[in-house]
């Protein structure tokens, strides 16, 4: 009785130091935020209340509804290229080839890059390379892709893959390595071609792992920053500026830290309903398959 009261003060000990760390970090954070969001806080001046004003003023800003719809296309779209190309690639590394690990490694180095780096590094292969590329062959369709919305939003989605790819690509291999064997040569012997083998077998046995990074990649498609904002910094002409760089320019450029505050809580039901939406509707369907 005595050692299982002991083993339930540690239990509490350890888990009275993450929640008191939570309610530090975040919870108290987050209640300053929304107080700071009905002020007219600058960053400067003593914060006075000011009652529903923001949250009035924020329905006529066109430019952070442009950023937040631009977010949610840039989300759905991310999401889904990131997870084939991550997929794609699992299936292909976990099969007995030579150098699959080597192949590994590879394909998860983009991931130790820094999302700034990243930005500047794609920025330079928009910009010069296929400029260069588009003189030498004469292809119009190289030309000023970071000047053009469109172009624009298709780099920042390549750069999304090659940055996200290999890290949703480590958890399908976890759970693909963690099917049984047996259960496949079975199937093997039974004479599955690899399409059924994969959408009758693997498919449903890693249906976790699409939970997973089905709201890593959503949440981070949402939250993206740094390489917006290296790659276009919003440009041109704000088009493809998201909602994260549109909250850092109203606080930092614009200096109006209780409207960024309103822009931020806002922010974060929009992404926090997606997501356990989200979770809620796989999770439902991991139980179907």
């Amino acid at each position: 009785m005595k050692k299982r009261k002991n083993k339930n003060a540690w239990y509490w000990m350890f888990l009275a130091v993450c929640l008191v760390s939570l309610v530090i970090v975040v919870f108290i954070p987050l209640a300053i935020g929304i107080w700071y969001s009905f002020t007219d806080w600058t960053g400067i001046n003593n914060p006075t209340f000011i009652g529903m004003k923001n949250y009035a003023r924020l329905k006529d800003d066109k430019l952070f509804w442009h950023s937040l719809l631009f977010s949610a296309k840039f989300s759905a779209v991310s999401v889904i290229a990131v997870n084939t190309v991550g997929l794609t690639l699992a299936m292909l590394v976990t099969r007995n080839i030579k150098g699959k690990n080597a192949l590994r490694t590879i394909f998860f180095m983009p991931n130790l890059i820094g999302g700034l780096i990243l930005g500047f590094i794609w920025q330079f292969i928009f910009v010069d390379i296929f400029d260069s590329i588009s003189r030498f062959t004469g292809i119009k369709a190289f030309s000023g892709w970071l000047a053009d919305p469109n172009t624009g939003f298709w780099g920042m989605v390549i750069l999304a893959v090659w940055q996200m790819g290999a890290y949703v690509m480590v958890i399908y291999i976890a759970f693909i390595e963690s099917i049984p064997e047996e259960l496949l040569e079975a199937a093997e012997i039974d004479g599955v071609t690899p399409f059924q083998r994969f959408r009758h077998i693997i498919f449903p046995l890693i249906a976790p792992a699409f939970t997973i990074n089905l709201f890593i990649t959503l949440s981070n498609g949402f939250k993206l920053f740094d390489q917006n904002l290296a790659l276009t910094n919003g440009g041109p002409g704000n088009m493809t500026q998201m909602v994260a760089l549109n909250i850092y320019q109203t606080a930092f450029g614009e200096s109006m830290m209780a409207y960024a505050q309103i822009k931020a809580v806002i922010f974060l039901v929009i992404v926090a309903t997606f997501s356990l939406t989200q979770v809620y509707i796989n999770k439902k369907r991991e139980v179907e398959l």
